[in-house]
């Protein structure tokens, strides 16, 4: 496992009681500077687990924006993933992949727009600390927020912060009751309690904190916040869905930004691709130190001098290195050496 991996829990069987999910009446408004642990105080037992949605963390956090939503979404956007009419999917600061980049204008006065929480770990780990500090309990505590779904109508909440909290379960390698080894299956737990948490809280109710109560089994040792919901973001370089299909063509046709592409492709891959249009590309022998596919060994493509090369190329993480095109001598196009990864491309 990579030293800086968080390290993925296992599933340890559960209390098989009964679950209740509640919201905390009679929060009412919150304003800048609330403190939310308070909000909470007396509600709360030993493993319980609390979600917070983030527009009253927002609030409490003072995180208003006066201005115009084009303003504001722009401010909060990393990268651009998708956009159709007025709907912008953006990448945030936060790593979030969501609409508007997650500006919000609902439940908030006329004329205000609310931003994101600033840290939410950080803000679900206060609570937490401050709950325990204050003799409430020993509870986990999930930021969370509404985002859509890209394969499926309709939004569902996710936790954007957590603190004390197992927020994923590993199975992979994990032998089921009829002798299958799972695979590729890791339970996403802090979105489900997230989710689980919206259903009481509702949307318009001023019951903006709901408590779990059943699933201590999911709940830190005291002092122990665990690695936050951070952790759930995938990383770009395995997205496999970083820009839609619009995005995806304009991307590689303007090759100014090699965001959303992920990691690059094997070299076999990028010559499939190159071939499947009709243009030659083999790997380079003379150029490649070890397998074709371990870009660290030096290897290389040497491709077919096309504008759609170039396309192809840029797509698959790989660029046409300048200075390197090859001029053909018996009347056959030229070919151009194409290497992985952020190599200053041909202009």
């Amino acid at each position: 496992m990579p030293e800086n991996e968080p390290r993925k829990e296992r599933e340890t069987g559960s209390e098989n009681g009964p679950i209740t999910v509640f919201a905390i009446p009679g929060i009412g408004e919150v304003t800048t500077g609330v403190n939310l642990a308070d909000l909470i105080r007396g509600q709360v037992v030993d493993g319980d687990i609390v979600v917070i949605t983030s527009k009253i963390v927002s609030k409490a956090e003072g995180r208003f924006f006066v201005g115009e939503k084009s303003d504001a979404v722009a401010q909060e956007t990393v990268r651009t993933v998708a956009q159709r009419g007025g709907t912008r999917i953006a990448r945030n600061r936060l790593g979030l992949t969501m609409a508007g980049a997650g500006v919000d204008a609902s439940n908030v006065e006329q004329g205000k727009l609310l931003l994101l929480p600033e840290y939410p770990d950080r803000t679900a780990a206060k609570v937490r600390t401050e709950l325990a500090a204050g003799g409430d309990a020993n509870v986990a505590v999930i930021v969370s927020d509404t985002s859509g779904r890209a394969w499926r109508t309709g939004q569902t909440d996710i936790a954007i912060g957590a603190a004390g909290l197992r927020v994923e379960l590993d199975y992979d390698g994990i032998t089921d009751g009829y002798g299958n080894t799972l695979a590729v299956t890791l339970t996403a737990v802090a979105d489900e309690l997230a989710a689980a948490g919206d259903l009481v809280k509702g949307k318009l109710s001023g019951c903006p904190v709901a408590v779990i109560r059943g699933l201590s089994q999911h709940v830190l040792q005291p002092g122990e916040n665990g690695p936050g919901a951070t952790t759930l973001i995938r990383d770009e370089r395995s997205d496999l869905f970083g820009l839609g299909a619009r995005e995806a063509v304009m991307a590689a046709l303007l090759r100014t930004d090699s965001r959303g592409f992920g990691a690059p492709a094997p070299a076999e891959t990028v010559v499939s691709a190159l071939a499947s249009l009709g243009l030659d590309a083999r790997i380079d022998p003379s150029d490649s130190a070890g397998s074709a596919t371990d870009f660290t060994a030096g290897g290389s493509i040497l491709a077919t001098d096309d504008e759609r090369t170039l396309v192809v190329a840029y797509a698959h993480g790989w660029r046409a290195v300048a200075g390197e095109s090859v001029t053909s001598r018996d009347g056959q196009p030229g070919r151009t050496r194409l290497l992985p990864g952020d190599i200053p491309p041909i202009p």
